[in-house]
């Protein structure tokens, strides 16, 4: 099992609550913990975002259970209805999940049946409450916050490069259907993944003028990049739907459609290393004469097999790749001119991933 910082965070997190809450003699230290639960956030940006939303919330539920408390009572029903209420209120702010299940445990908790004086006991449970999510906060603060930009070119990395893999693989058809079929599924939820690192990237926050422009070429680089690898895994899904129908087109055209689709993937890994610092500024000579793709050449050329198979209603299937094909091209060839404007301003500033 591997342990991450989330896990390690809620965990401190827990313990600290419990502690200063037995230290400082609250009648319900559980809840202490339970809230610190709920609160623990991914980032310090998050956290701040999340502390004020949640004591709201807290205050919400414990003034609607107060308030229930002494017109209606604790009865079951009654303690349904005041968390109905305070879901519906806590909902009409668009508060989080997390933050509306916490408001809701106030409700609870503070409804509880007592022996002791109710406003005694309320204000013992509220602050227990409030001490859980200050404990969460203070320990995402203690935590050095994930390198979430080498974490995010990681994850494009090793997702560009497993997908330009297969479509080597799969436009000499060679692939294993049932494994292919996996390796799609895995791959989506990868791209998934991506999407919530760059989330989580882009909410960090930068506190100087020349990191902030740095940061902001680099959120729109990765944009991009990411834009590109979905592209690619939308040709390899194109190619993986098409697999039993590629050898209806002519040989001469299989030809063609390997050798520019290679020089595609070929084009989409030489930027790849250029982000790494893995290509000399000044290229030799053998690497100079690498053929660029002209995917709107192969496009033309299906395009007329497609004219003259007399419309054949099989042919149809392949303009989605056609189209597929296109979108790609274009949007590496953005992302070239992205990175030609980015290594202009920061020739020396290259991207690191982790070891896996």
């Amino acid at each position: 099992m591997k342990l991450g910082a989330r896990m390690m965070k809620t965990g401190l997190a827990v313990a600290v609550a419990l502690y200063i809450a037995s230290l400082l003699g609250f009648i319900s230290p559980l809840l202490a913990a339970i809230a610190a639960i709920f609160s623990i956030q991914p980032s310090i940006y998050r956290s701040y975002q999340s502390i004020v939303e949640q004591i709201q919330a807290n205050i919400i539920g414990a003034v609607v259970a107060i308030i229930a408390v002494f017109t209606l009572g604790n009865d079951p029903f009654i303690v349904a209805f005041a968390i109905i209420v305070v879901i519906g209120l806590t909902m009409n702010l668009k508060m989080n999940e997390n933050t509306i299940s916490l408001a809701a445990v106030a409700v609870i908790a503070l409804m509880d049946s007592t022996d002791q004086t109710f406003i005694y006991f309320a204000a013992s449970r509220f602050a227990s409450l409030i001490l859980g999510i200050l404990a969460a906060f203070l320990v995402n603060l203690m935590f050095v916050p994930p390198k979430y930009e080498t974490r995010l070119f990681t994850k494009i990395d090793t997702s560009t490069n497993e997908i330009l893999q297969w479509l080597r693989v799969m436009t000499r058809q060679l692939s294993d259907e049932p494994a292919l079929k996996y390796e799609i599924t895995r791959i989506q939820d990868n791209i998934r993944w991506t999407d919530h690192t760059y989330l989580l990237y882009s909410e960090e926050r930068t506190y100087f003028k020349g990191s902030r422009f740095s940061k902001g070429r680099k959120l729109v680089l990765f944009r991009q990049l990411i834009t590109t690898t979905k592209k690619s895994f939308d040709v390899l899904k194109a190619f993986y739907r098409l697999e039993s129908k590629i050898e209806q087109i002519p040989y001469e055209f299989q030809d063609a459609l390997v050798g520019e689709l290679d020089k595609l993937i070929n084009a989409h890994e030489k930027l790849l290393l250029s982000l790494k610092g893995r290509i000399r500024e000044t290229h030799k000579k053998s690497l100079r004469q690498i053929e660029e793709p002209n995917i709107p050449m192969l496009v033309e050329k299906l395009m007329k097999e497609y004219e003259d198979s007399n419309h054949h209603p099989d042919k149809l299937v392949f303009l989605p790749l056609a189209s597929q094909l296109m979108e790609y091209y274009y949007q590496l060839e953005k992302l070239k001119r992205l990175l030609k404007s980015y290594q202009k301003y920061h020739p020396n500033n290259y991207l690191q991933t982790t070891d896996k």
